[in-house]
């Protein structure tokens, strides 16, 4: 059992910092105050190599597997977590479908311009009636008579779903099928009949964009199915795996980005003649801060590694999604309460990353839904 990184990932690990610290951090706050989606910051990333970070280099990525992935996801998420989702959704789930189920014309189609961050990869799965309940979804995909689709309805929730090349979009085949009747598909977002609709005004990750798309009479070709056809659920649950460690490691970036303000603070901040971070109250706080940040992070990189070794996951991505959201909520929540009255404030992030922190005991999976899967799990063992 080793915990040292590697040479080469130490390395990875220090250039994602140095990168987050230069190009991101100084934009963040004004990005969030004045909800910009900025795309010369994404395509720095893709310069990085942070935009084919899971694609084979076969196909123009840097193939970094998820413990690289992870460690870079969590750098950047310390520094701005409204890129940190945007790299997340498009490596996890866009990249992810296609380099695990696609076909190999749609991976010499698709995965260079998603590398090389020509295209932004977007996932549409949820729909106004159709969220932790993922089976339920509406969205009809018709037989057009020539082995092809011709999809309508709405998608919601949509990271940078309106400036995308490439969605990954689930419809439903068959009426009657419940969750065997669900079929994930290939779509290039400039065809006909792919619709970006209302950006969502958010409480936090304002800079990122989030919007919904209605789907009418879009058409798509039979060499677009991702998978097979009405085994799209299937496909669905097997990326939420993925999706869920991405969003671990953007949890604790943000606990990692409120523990260093909270000691920065601690140790200049002045109240009866002492540092405030002098106090055992302010000390408590920070302690416990620290461990759970750790704690989440192991969990994170376990996941990662046993994805890396192509062994089962699916229960330790919830555990260290769990973890991560839950920690990175206290660890917000304690970083405003150690700047007292200035962290309600504008003026220091700590604002920021309290309501950033929010969503990520929401999306790919509640809270409820993780402990649920967990406990399963083990009932089930």
């Amino acid at each position: 059992m080793d915990f040292e990184l590697s040479e080469d990932l130490q390395m990875l690990q220090e250039a994602a910092r140095d990168f987050a610290d230069g190009e991101l951090a100084p934009r963040a706050a004004e990005n969030d105050a004045t909800e910009t989606f900025v795309a010369e910051q994404i395509a720095l990333c893709a310069e990085m190599g942070f935009c084919g970070m899971a694609v084979p280099e076969a196909y123009g990525g840097s193939d970094l597997g998820a413990l690289a992935s992870s460690l870079v996801l969590m750098e950047i998420n310390r520094a701005c977590p409204s890129t940190g989702v945007t790299l997340s959704v498009h490596n996890s789930l866009a990249c992810g479908s296609l380099i695990q189920f696609g076909t190999e014309e749609q991976k010499q189609r698709y995965l260079p311009k998603l590398a090389s961050g020509e295209w932004l990869g977007a996932y549409a799965l949820s729909e106004a009636e159709s969220g932790s309940d993922a089976g339920s979804l509406r969205c009809k995909a018709a037989p057009d008579g020539n082995g092809g689709f011709v999809l309508n309805g709405s998608k919601l929730w949509l990271s940078h779903g309106d400036v995308s090349g490439y969605a990954v979009l689930f419809a439903r085949t068959d009426p009657e099928g419940g969750q065997n009747g669900i079929t994930a598909f290939s779509v290039e977002t400039a065809w006909d009949g792919y619709n970006p609709g209302k950006h969502e005004r958010k409480m936090g990750l304002r800079g990122s964009n989030t919007c919904e798309i209605h789907l009418a009479d879009l058409k798509v070709p039979a060499e677009n199915v991702l998978g097979e056809v009405n085994h799209g659920f299937k496909i669905a649950l097997s990326l939420l795996d993925a999706g869920r460690i991405g969003i671990a490691a953007q949890a604790v970036g943000i606990a990692q980005a409120c523990l260093d303000a909270s000691v920065k603070y601690a140790k200049e901040r002045y109240q009866f003649g002492r540092p405030i971070g002098a106090f055992g109250a302010i000390q408590e706080k920070i302690a416990e801060m620290a461990t759970r940040t750790q704690a989440a992070r192991l969990l994170t990189l376990h996941a990662s590694w046993l994805k890396d070794e192509g062994r089962p996951h699916a229960r330790e991505a919830s555990m260290a999604k769990l973890a991560s959201s839950t920690t990175a909520n206290y660890c917000a929540k304690e970083a405003v309460q150690i700047h007292g009255g200035a962290g309600y404030t504008k003026d220091f992030p700590v604002e920021r990353y309290f309501r950033d922190a929010r969503v990520t005991e929401i999306y790919e999976g509640t809270t409820e839904i993780q402990r649920l899967v967990i406990a399963k799990s083990y009932l089930r063992d």
